[in-house]
């Protein structure tokens, strides 16, 4: 154990006084921020306005049809439309003519087969959408005052059953759509943190190993302690490096979203108090939501889901990173660690998408099955803790895991023992079974 000790304690330091360490640390919270906001920006900067002569021969849309920022409207009469037809190729800041006919005898389905938007020159999906959209509504209104309703009763004709549910088996507590939104974020939050931190530092985990071996620095160390040693003061190194990013980065979001509240709240305040903006906060009550989440999240049983986050989170990492350990010590270069990698990357990856599923039916046979094999249930089993997942269930995951991961160590250890040492010979299948038999 002190040889592990010193181990763990060479491979962090060494870790964390790089200056790729420390930069990359600082930065990545705000570089995926930016990031972000590169993205919503290039959406915005390919948006365009459109531009549409209307020729309304139904007297329904003058007025109605109300412009936007995007698609604006120009009514224009009846009698031009033959010229503006034939003079649409080579008009410009003009995008399409609209032509809508007569309405006979209510006859709206007719209406709408015989309403045409001609274009000269290629327009955007959404910008068709939004059109169809604008002429919906303007006939929906219509077709309402047709049918003698009022518009709040079609509301009320259109309003969804609102089914309340109560878990007799969990208190006779209430299940929300917003419960199992929170939920599903929480799930789906868990589920890539784990994902993420087993391939990004699991492959650390194989690089370290595979530098020091064509360095030909094991070789030294070796001298001195025992290759199973070596491995496990790799793994704890690496983990705890990958601990310290992550409390720095949780720090830092913690302290980013403290700022953020501040400002947006110093914000409401200087909002002016028109009807449009007292409409718009009642619509939207950001407390209100804030404070029913923060109920659901309270109502968790989160001593349950912290522990099986932390036990899963580590025995999956320990796995894994035994699994690229061995890969990193049975090759000579990053190339030839592509044909393993895979055995660790399918299994991962099976297991996050198949945990989608798990959302729509916790309780169902995938999700246990998946939460039970050990090459999945490290990703499966914390999706699945937020809906409750019965003790005997995180139990018997929990031992099989446990017994995986001492399995996987040892074989590791096996190969690790062997191909830490080895140069110039590929290392095969059979090899490798070679080596964990000796």
């Amino acid at each position: 154990m002190k040889n592990i000790f010193l181990i763990t304690k060479r491979e962090y330091l060494t870790q964390v006084k790089k200056k790729s360490f420390i930069i990359l640390t600082l930065l990545a919270p705000i570089l995926m921020i930016g990031f972000g906001a590169l993205i919503a920006f290039m959406f915005k900067a390919n948006e365009s306005s459109s531009t549409f002569n209307v020729v309304d021969k139904s007297g329904l849309f003058v007025g109605n049809l109300k412009s936007d920022n995007t698609i604006k409207y120009v009514f224009v009469p009846k009698e031009n439309e033959r010229a503006l037809t034939s003079t649409l190729k080579e008009m410009t800041g003009i995008e399409g003519l609209l032509i809508i006919p007569e309405l006979k005898n209510d006859n709206f389905d007719e209406l709408e087969k015989n309403t045409k938007l001609l274009i000269n020159k290629k327009i955007g999906f959404d910008t068709k959408s939004s059109v169809s959209a604008d002429l919906s509504k303007v006939l929906k209104k219509e077709k309402i005052k047709t049918l003698g309703l009022s518009e709040d009763q079609l509301v009320s004709l259109d309003k969804n059953f609102d089914l309340n549910t109560e878990n007799v088996v969990d208190n006779n507590k209430a299940d929300s759509g917003l419960d199992f939104g929170v939920k599903s974020g929480l799930s789906m939050v868990l589920m890539y943190a784990v994902f993420m931190f087993i391939i990004i530092y699991g492959v650390r985990v194989m690089r370290s190993v595979l530098e020091e071996k064509n360095n030909r620095v094991v070789e030294i160390i070796i001298s001195s302690v025992k290759p199973f040693e070596l491995m496990m003061g790799k793994i704890l190194g690496v983990t705890l490096v990958a601990l310290t990013q992550f409390a720095i980065w949780i720090t830092m979001s913690v302290l980013g979203a403290i700022f953020l509240n501040t400002g947006f709240q110093a914000m409401q305040k200087q909002i002016p108090g028109g009807e449009q903006s007292s409409e718009m906060l009642q619509k939207f009550d950001i407390t209100e939501t804030a404070t029913k989440v923060s109920h659901i999240l309270l109502d968790m049983n989160f001593p349950l889901i912290i522990f099986v986050f932390i036990v899963f989170f580590l025995l999956g990492y320990i796995f894994y990173s035994s699994m690229y350990a061995a890969i990193g010590s049975a090759v000579d270069n990053e190339t030839e660690t592509q044909q393993f990698t895979l055995f660790a990357i399918i299994p991962l990856t099976l297991g996050m998408y198949g945990s989608f599923t798990i959302m729509n039916n916790p309780e169902g046979p995938l999700g246990f099955w998946l939460s039970m094999i050990p090459f999945t249930s490290p990703v499966a089993m914390i999706a699945r803790i937020p809906f409750g997942v019965p003790a005997w269930q995180i139990a018997l995951s929990m031992a099989l895991l446990i017994v995986s991961t001492l399995l996987m160590i040892f074989v590791a250890a096996k190969i690790y023992r062997v191909g830490i040492l080895m140069y110039g010979n590929k290392a095969s299948a059979k090899e490798l079974w070679k080596w964990i038999r000796s």
